[in-house]
């Protein structure tokens, strides 16, 4: 398929209510956030989740699963909180000259600015890859802040020597040449894991997804910017050593059979109190956010419940089946 055909195809777009907040935090200057539902008047009983998202996208890629007819009773009586990583908006302007941008661990601990910011007390988080693991830190930092963890395709180790260069690769071409094939590709699979040809051709809106994706990469997405977030996801710390201590909220690692990193998940697993983690494994799928949204909406919901959340709202035959 030629660039040509490819920027042809309609993109998928959600025609989403959502207010944009720019909140100066302590250590990562002013970030962008993004209100699904109302923040006043809530109670210690409103779902408040709070969302970050992974490299090469940004906070838009939670719109297709909070969109989803699965989630529809859910958003109806929860609040989400979608942070923009900075410079990952779309069409956004380069980063300034000199800026200096935050490490994971610095966008985990200044979480709590947003919260205070809205006057939120508890949050349920919702992380996808960098952003699970930024959303990790900040609920080891600040415990009493969380309720719970729901963390999909989350990794603890440092970067591994494979994982180190070909992301070191990707950086290079992302500086040198802008958002380059090489670079495109490797988003692809970090993202969607190891499909092939084939499997892709077997389902079309799984086809629909990837190529709406690459769409968005070659034309909304800042290569410098991303660069950067991709460095600081490179360069993370190992926090594996300190799960079963730290993390003193009940959690849920999501991944799916064919996920780029499915090991790093397992690992993660293993570092962790097993009384507090949940290991959830969708089988045949890449990306459990736009593959098995249906799946991840009831497992959402079942977890939510465990915490006192949603205890009102009663599982869907649909959803039940689909799991």
């Amino acid at each position: 398929m030629s660039d040509a055909q490819l920027l042809e195809e309609p993109q998928i777009t959600y025609d989403v209510e959502e207010t944009r907040h720019e909140i100066k935090t302590e250590r990562c200057g002013i970030i962008t956030v993004f209100v699904m539902g109302s923040t006043k008047g809530m109670t210690d009983n409103t779902p408040v989740f709070l969302t970050v998202h992974d490299m090469g996208c940004n906070h838009t890629e939670f719109h297709s699963f909070t969109e989803h007819p699965a989630m529809a009773r859910i958003k109806s009586r929860s609040v989400f909180i979608h942070v923009e990583i900075p410079g990952q908006e779309h069409d956004a302007p380069d980063l300034p000259a000199g800026y200096v941008f935050p490490s994971m661990q610095d966008l985990g601990e200044d979480m709590l600015n947003i919260l205070d910011y809205f006057g939120v007390k508890y949050v349920v988080t919702l992380g996808e890859g960098a952003g699970a693991n930024i959303l990790a830190r900040f609920a080891m930092s600040y415990p009493d802040r969380v309720l719970g963890n729901i963390l999909l395709h989350c990794t603890s180790t440092v970067a591994g020597v494979m994982e180190y260069f070909n992301d070191k690769i990707m950086n290079w071409k992302l500086q040198t040449v802008g958002m380059h094939p090489t670079a495109e590709q490797y988003l692809v699979f970090h993202k969607f894991g190891t499909l092939i040809e084939q499997e892709i051709e077997k389902a079309e809106n799984k086809d629909k997804v990837i190529k709406d994706y690459i769409k968005k990469l070659q034309s909304r997405i800042n290569p410098r910017n991303l660069r950067l977030y991709v460095e600081a996801f490179l360069s993370r710390t190992d926090i594996s050593a300190i799960l079963k201590d730290k993390m003193k909220v009940d959690s849920l690692l999501v991944t799916g059979s064919k996920a780029s990193h499915l090991h790093t998940v397992h690992t993660m697993h293993a570092a962790m109190d097993p009384r507090r983690t949940t290991l959830l494994k969708v089988d045949g799928v890449g990306d459990v956010l736009f593959e098995a949204p249906d799946i991840l909406a009831h497992n959402l919901l079942l977890f939510s419940q465990g915490l006192g959340l949603l205890s009102t709202l009663p599982m869907s035959r649909q959803s039940s089946i689909s799991s």
